[in-house]
């Protein structure tokens, strides 16, 4: 989440009235995230999460999310759903932007999070893919090996302002990964940034699922090697959390021998996923944005770990 798009009162006020609200009492932007401007609101005693889509996010594939997120609650997972206005409609204009009003869901992500929360997050994920297995929806993924390569070419040799030399070590990289990468496993609608800010927790139990909006049909086990990558903590390369991660979605839902093998790619394809994406945005950063701008270093760390040790974040620890 971030913000982008300035909201006024004068703007804010109308918007809510087509759901029936009155004025909002609360109402502040909320700076973590990158790709939408997003605010907490507080109208007639409940809260919200007031929604604005940037041009990262295209106005065509909005009502994929929305119903994603919308068929997720339907089947008791736990998320938060598109509100609808008093016509039955959930998508918005607000401000020249898309925009939707979203339930607000009440728990904490921690900053750091432990080895047991980990593996309720994987069982949580375990959980969401089943409860999407019904869902008509597809949506290519965008930021698969095709996105990287239009993303390294993009940003081109501006990468070696992130590292020096890094240009050529990520086409050397995403070469070898193009001729490795694992076809025919079981896919299917994946969240694809399950990272833990994107988890709200009552303690130790997962309350809620947030920000679907990279969501696309992907390999499960693709996924769950984004998060694998996504709950160690930022710049260590210890795989305890990982581990934990993966313990508490097979929990759920087994893994495949084929896709326990495929893991070792998937997590330099994902480490190489979050590097290329957080180096465009430290290179093209919005000025007067209210946006907090990841490093993408300690992805370059975990890219290099995992292609020199590829078995390190999937050997059994237990």
């Amino acid at each position: 989440m971030a913000v982008y798009t300035r909201v006024d009162t004068k703007d804010l006020t109308p918007f809510l009235a087509r759901y029936g609200l009155p004025p909002a009492t609360v109402f502040k932007g909320i700076a973590e995230g990158v790709e939408n401007s997003n605010y907490l609101l507080e109208s007639d005693g409940k809260r919200f999460i007031l929604t604005l889509y940037e041009k990262r996010v295209k106005t065509e594939e909005l009502p994929y999310f929305l119903g994603l997120m919308d068929h997720v609650v339907q089947k008791g997972a736990p998320a938060a759903a598109p509100v609808l206005d008093k016509e039955g409609i959930c998508l918005q204009t607000l401000c020249g932007r898309p925009a939707a009003l979203i339930e607000f869901i009440t728990g904490t992500s921690p900053d750091t999070p432990s080895a047991p929360l980990a593996e309720a997050g994987g069982g949580a994920m375990a959980k969401l893919h089943g409860a999407t297995a019904d869902f008509a929806g597809r949506r290519p993924n965008a930021l698969g090996p095709e996105g990287w390569a239009s993303l390294i070419d993009e940003m081109g040799p501006s990468l070696d302002k992130v590292a020096i030399g890094l240009h050529q070590e990520l086409k050397a990289t995403l070469a070898d990964l193009q001729a490795a990468w694992p076809k025919n496993l079981p896919q299917g609608t994946i969240h694809a940034d399950l990272f833990p800010d994107n988890v709200l927790f009552h303690g130790d139990k997962v309350a809620g699922i947030i920000d679907f909006y990279f969501a696309c049909t992907d390999y499960y086990a693709y996924d769950l090697a984004i998060s694998m990558n996504a709950w160690v903590p930022e710049g260590s390369l210890d795989p305890t959390h990982a581990v934990h991660f993966r313990r508490g979605y097979e929990t759920v839902r087994a893994l495949s021998p084929d896709e326990a093998n495929a893991l070792p790619t998937f997590l330099q394809g994902s480490a190489l996923r979050f590097l290329l994406t957080r180096a465009y945005d430290w290179l093209n950063q919005v000025p007067g944005s209210l946006v907090r701008v990841k490093d993408p270093l300690p992805y370059l760390q975990l890219l290099r770990h995992h292609r020199d040790n590829p078995t390190a974040f999937v050997e059994d620890r237990s």
